[in-house]
């Protein structure tokens, strides 16, 4: 999976994206479900499994769950 990183926040990158990140077991687990799509807008990482939104993740702010997904329990 790749994401465009050019608007995405320098907060949200490095947690994402850095191996001690708090994001990163979360964006590993996401390269290898097929189900999984991401997109950013307004600086924040969108991660929708097939089609449908399940987290909204921001760079300063806790994550935002829009719905119950198994990718929650990474962030637990």
């Amino acid at each position: 999976m790749t994401v465009d990183t050019s608007n995405m926040c320098s907060h949200l990158q490095r947690k994402l994206f850095e191996v001690d990140g708090v994001y990163h077991p979360l964006w590993v687990s996401m390269q290898d479900d097929a189900e999984v799509t991401a997109v950013v807008r307004s600086r924040q990482l969108h991660i929708y499994r097939n089609g449908k939104k399940v987290l909204v993740l921001a760079g300063k702010s806790a994550p935002k769950v829009i719905r119950e997904d198994k990718l929650h329990d990474i962030l637990h």
